[in-house]
């Protein structure tokens, strides 16, 4: 007789025993305990720097760092670092659409409200001389049509995704004898990596231009900022392909989980920390 998928046969093959069940589970595995208090603590220090924006918002500081779309940067990334509970606990088809689905979307804004500052801090600049046509670009407006176009193609690219072939629950017990491997298979590889391609090129199109904009001569100058900040994001996501791709059961999930963790710090950190040290 043939064991189930979910068993497998002792020592004497006279009998078919469960399989040891594994995902990063809050109850027997520490990685849950530390990537919760990680991401807690990820979500007070945001809170925390958006509340000294929220007191300081009619400062010099906070009107010269495009305080709305500051605003809008902070609130991705406390969702971006929120997001980590989705890869903790079992699995199912809900989560697996969720995880996969929001830190691209959460990322998308973030990285979009970088690049609209980029681009304002670049416009900024060019309308200081007598005449000149990109006047007509200082608006209210041109920022958050940045961000909402760039969303918007992610918004499309997952919807797209999950319309077609979407993510799914996905029980693994070829991987390793004895263990059940529940896991989140992403449906389909292109829309995958799709959507983290778009990521990656919004984040090379801000880091290019914020480059080029960062000796600029302006005491609120944060394309320098950003620059470091896009160079953290790509450094980390081009470092977490081939590391997600070698690993599997829950140590591919902890690879992605340090992954956006660690890109979500980034972009706080050297976005936010050092306007902390200026005089307010």
């Amino acid at each position: 007789m043939k064991c189930q998928n979910d068993e497998w046969p002792n020592e004497k093959r006279d009998q078919c025993l469960p399989k040891v069940m594994e995902f990063i589970s809050y109850q027997n595995d520490t990685m849950a305990s530390v990537f919760s208090c990680i991401s807690v603590f990820g979500c007070l220090v945001t809170g925390f720097i958006f509340g000294i924006f929220i007191s300081y918002r009619d400062t010099p500081i906070v009107r010269a760092n495009n305080r709305n779309l500051s605003y809008l940067l902070l609130v991705s990334i406390f969702l971006s670092f929120l997001s980590v509970f989705l890869f903790l606990g079992r699995p199912n088809d809900v989560t697996c659409r969720l995880r996969e689905t929001s830190f691209g979307f959460f990322f998308s804004v973030a990285v979009s409200s970088l690049l609209a500052k980029t681009v304002m801090v670049c416009v900024a600049f060019k309308s200081t001389k007598p005449g000149s046509a990109w006047r007509k670009w200082l608006n209210v407006k041109l920022p958050y049509t940045i961000v909402m176009l760039c969303s918007f193609l992610q918004v499309v690219i997952c919807v797209l995704w999950l319309s077609i072939s979407p993510p799914f629950q996905d029980l693994d017990s070829e991987t390793y004898p004895g263990i059940l491997i529940i896991q989140c298979n992403e449906g389909s590889d292109i829309w995958f990596y799709s959507m983290l391609g778009y990521l990656g090129l919004l984040a090379a199109m801000s880091f290019v231009l914020a480059f080029m904009v960062r000796t600029l001569p302006d005491s609120f100058n944060e394309a320098k900022y950003i620059t470091f900040s896009m160079l953290v994001f790509l450094s980390v996501w081009i470092s977490m392909i081939p590391a997600y791709l070698s690993t599997r059961g829950k140590n591919m999930v902890a690879v992605e989980i340090f992954a956006v963790m660690a890109s979500s710090a980034g972009l706080l950190g050297s976005g936010f920390a050092p306007l902390l040290g200026l005089d307010w």
